[in-house]
């Protein structure tokens, strides 16, 4: 019986090829926007914690806070509260693996007759491995370069591509507020950043050089810290605020003059977040399948208009009220069950073709939202079929067979 049912929807679909496209057409765009969105969201998910991880997880940025004046609300970092000593401070303590102060500005840059405005930062020996940097070519800034506060600089891809095209930079001279900088580096290409910064668009130097000839400061924009140890990375960071605080004689953890970002606690943050936000895709994408079980029922509706003498004559001829219900919601399922598959092939494709368009971004399939989107098509096959199945089963055989 459930062959039979299976090759007589299947024959009801041949028959009336652009009627059963046209109902299928909801199933197809719901399970195809389903995965495509999905898709997009696991790979803004994926791009972020990409981005996060290669700073690694035991990282800490601290970074001074905002002044608390009454009445205004400044900008957080507004404050000029950490100091040189502080680093040095910091760099001793017990779990610390590696440190880099940080000084930055936005300044431009001149080679020969060509300017490029971009980010210069101030650091130390330790800034390649403290945020996972690797070299190109040449070589990164020596402890030597930074105590006898040299004009050298390590460059990164956006700038070399703006300034010296497909030039060697490596031995150049460059001019940061006009005062000249050799280059003895070059980054390799990090591309872009969690937010969208484009991290090679940048000039590293010594930060004595860029405390004293460039930004003309005596504090710290922030202060890269590496743990030697992942799982104590919380620890770490409760000893650098107490630290902080006995150096800058806090009291009131309220108070505090500078703020620590624990890139742990970030990348929960960004997954909590992303994972929401997919979820909400999805969520969207799967409303326009229902739109599409409601064409099913409308369709099969009039398929039972259509048929009522057929459905007379086999109820005569002995057909019961169960054989007449599986018959339509077979019928019923066999159409969105094509239409899950037609919907599959879309949407994987579809999500291909966008992260191919889009340049950067990443699309990532899910193979559970496949499945998922599969099973629920079917499902809205089997709910929406229900009630013409009934409907057709509950005719009247006379009734039915002096139908007109």
């Amino acid at each position: 019986m459930y062959k039979e049912s299976f090759l007589m929807a299947w024959a009801s679909l041949i028959a009336n090829k652009m009627r059963s496209i046209l109902t299928m057409l909801g199933i197809i765009i719901g399970v195809a926007a389903v995965i495509a969105l999905v898709s997009i969201g696991n790979g803004v998910k994926q791009d972020i914690q990409n981005s996060i991880s290669s700073l690694g997880s035991n990282l800490l940025m601290v970074m001074p806070g905002a002044p608390r004046t009454p009445g205004v609300r400044p900008s957080p970092g507004s404050m000029k509260s950490l100091k040189v000593a502080d680093y040095e401070a910091i760099a001793k303590l017990d779990g610390v693996k590696a440190a880099s102060p940080m000084t930055n500005g936005g300044y431009v840059v001149i080679y020969q007759n060509k300017n490029w405005t971009t980010s210069v930062s101030g650091v130390n020996a330790n800034y390649l491995d403290v945020n996972n940097w690797t070299m190109k070519s040449g070589r990164f800034l020596s402890e030597k370069n930074v105590q006898n506060r040299e004009r050298v600089a390590v460059v990164g891809k956006t700038v070399v591509k703006n300034l010296f095209g497909d030039e060697d930079p490596v031995g150049k001279e460059i001019r940061v507020k006009n005062i000249p900088f050799r280059i003895i580096g070059v980054l390799n290409s990090k591309g872009s950043g969690a937010m969208g910064n484009d991290q090679d668009d940048m000039v590293i130097i010594p930060y004595t050089t860029a405390m004293e000839r460039v930004d003309g400061i005596d504090y710290l924009r922030m202060i890269y810290v590496v743990g030697k140890d992942e799982n104590g990375i919380d620890r770490l960071q409760s000893d650098i605020e107490n630290l902080l605080r006995v150096r800058h004689g806090i009291k009131d953890t309220n108070l505090d003059d500078f703020n620590i970002q624990n890139m742990n606690s970030i990348m929960e943050t960004m997954e909590e977040t992303t994972g929401t936000l997919t979820l909400f895709l999805g969520a969207v994408a799967a409303i326009s399948l229902v739109v599409g079980g409601i064409g099913i029922m409308n369709i099969m509706l009039v398929s039972v208009t259509e048929r009522t003498r057929e459905i007379g004559v086999r109820k005569a001829l002995g057909a019961t009220y169960n054989v007449i219900v599986t018959q339509f919601l077979i019928e019923a399922i066999v159409i969105s069950l094509m239409g899950g598959i037609i919907g599959i092939i879309l949407g994987v494709g579809s999500s291909k073709l966008i992260g191919m368009a889009s340049g950067g971004m990443s699309t990532v399939i899910s193979i559970p939202t496949i499945v998922m989107s599969f099973a629920f098509s079917v499902a809205i096959g089997l709910v929406f079929g229900i009630y013409p199945a009934r409907k057709a089963a509950k005719l009247n055989p006379i009734d039915a067979l002096h139908y007109e």
